[in-house]
């Protein structure tokens, strides 16, 4: 074998190697402001059709996210439920929580209004993707 071609292997193994590593890296693990559409046996809320919260699940002000469907759901006043995208506009970090109307982003400190995605306060200078969204009774789907 000639030292070209061994430091071309060494270098294509590296690489696979790296290219493993940062795909592993990019894994989500829950966390207790996030929930599954999975929950329940409901699975299809991704797709549109399946349920992927209740009304309940929702509290008055805040919200929640579903990082699996990148949505996050907000109640802003009682009965009024919105959906955005869960991906910051900033450097496409996943939101991570809602409270006091605001969508929080994790990463850099971006606030979105829970109301209209709107920025609140930056380094996001473009507003949450609105999601559709239907309420019938107490269930919330994709639409």
């Amino acid at each position: 074998m000639t030292d070209t071609t061994r430091r071309a292997v060494i270098f294509s193994a590296g690489g696979a190697g790296l290219a493993a590593a940062l795909s592993a890296c990019g894994a989500s693990g829950g966390d207790d402001t996030t929930a599954s559409a999975d929950q329940g046996g409901q699975s299809q809320g991704a797709q549109g059709g399946g349920e992927l919260a209740k009304t309940s699940d929702v509290p008055e002000g805040g919200g929640k996210v579903f990082k699996d469907q990148d949505v996050v759901v907000t109640q802003p006043a009682a009965g009024e439920f919105k959906a955005f995208s869960a991906t910051c506009t900033h450097q496409g970090c996943p939101v991570g929580s809602v409270s006091n109307n605001e969508i929080v982003c994790p990463c850099h400190g971006s606030r979105f209004s829970a109301k209209d995605g709107s920025v609140v306060n930056g380094p996001a200078a473009r507003p949450l993707a609105e999601k559709k969204i239907t309420v019938s009774g107490e269930s919330i789907t994709l639409a």
